[in-house]
C-alpha cells in the first residue's frame, strides 16, 4: 500500500523509573502544585531519564536502532544511579525548566555518548550540548509565583529520592494527545552482562 513505508513515529530512547520511586516523586511534584505557579507539571507516571530523543523516526528504520542499541549495551553490566536533589534550568533568574537530579551518573554519560555516536550513522545530528542527567518535572509558562516555588525547591535541594537499579534500556513511543502525550514501550533492550542475583 502507498505511503506504509513513509510512516513516522515520534521516538526517544529512555531509562525507566521504577513505579515506587515514581510515586514519591508525585507526592514532591503534589507539594510543588500547592505554590500556585503557572507551571506544566509533568504526570508522575511518565517520568523518565531520556537519554536521547530522536523524534519524527521512519518506522522502517526502527530494526536498525534496536539493532544498533543492543550492539551498545552488549558491553555493559547492570549499575545503579541516584535520584536526587532539584533544580531548575537554565538558571534560578530565568527558569524554564524544574528537574530532579541524577547522581552517580559517570555510566549513565558514557552511554549516552555511546548512544549519540551510534545514532549517528543512522543520520541523527549529535546534541552538542552537555549531557546533564536528570528528570524534567515541569514547565514554567510564566513568572507567576516563581520566587515561592524557588524557595520549596530549595528547601528539598538535597532530598534523597532513592537508588534505581538500571537493567535496560527502552525504545520509546510518544503520541500527542490533547491530555498530555502517551508513552509506550517499542523495544526493551537488556544489558548483555545481567549480574544473577542467584546463589
Amino acid at each position: 500500500m502507498p505511503g506504509i513505508a513513509s510512516m513516522y513515529l515520534r521516538c526517544f530512547i529512555s531509562i525507566e523509573i521504577p513505579e515506587p520511586i515514581k510515586k514519591d516523586l508525585g507526592e514532591f511534584i503534589n507539594i510543588l502544585r500547592k505554590q500556585n505557579v503557572d507551571v506544566k507539571w509533568v504526570m508522575y507516571d511518565k517520568l523518565h531519564v531520556t537519554l536521547k530523543f530522536l523524534g519524527d523516526t521512519p518506522e522502517t528504520l526502527l530494526p536498525k536502532i534496536r539493532e544498533s542499541l543492543l550492539n551498545i549495551v552488549i558491553s555493559y553490566e547492570p549499575f545503579y544511579i541516584k535520584i536526587c536533589t532539584t533544580g531548575v534550568f537554565p538558571n534560578r533568574k530565568h527558569p524554564r525548566v524544574i528537574w530532579i537530579g541524577v547522581e552517580d551518573s559517570e555510566i549513565i554519560k558514557k552511554l549516552k555518548k555511546d548512544i549519540e555516536d551510534s545514532m549517528l550513522l543512522l543520520g541523527y545530528t549529535r546534541e552538542d550540548k552537555e549531557f546533564n542527567p536528570h528528570l524534567t518535572i515541569g514547565r514554567v509558562r510564566s513568572q507567576k509565583g516563581i520566587a515561592n516555588l524557588l524557595n520549596e525547591l530549595e528547601n528539598f535541594k538535597g532530598k534523597d529520592f532513592g537508588a534505581i537499579n538500571v537493567e535496560t534500556i527502552k525504545l520509546m513511543k510518544s503520541v500527542l494527545k490533547p491530555a498530555g502525550a502517551e508513552y509506550s514501550c517499542l523495544y526493551d533492550i537488556p544489558f548483555a552482562k545481567k549480574i544473577s542475583l542467584e546463589a
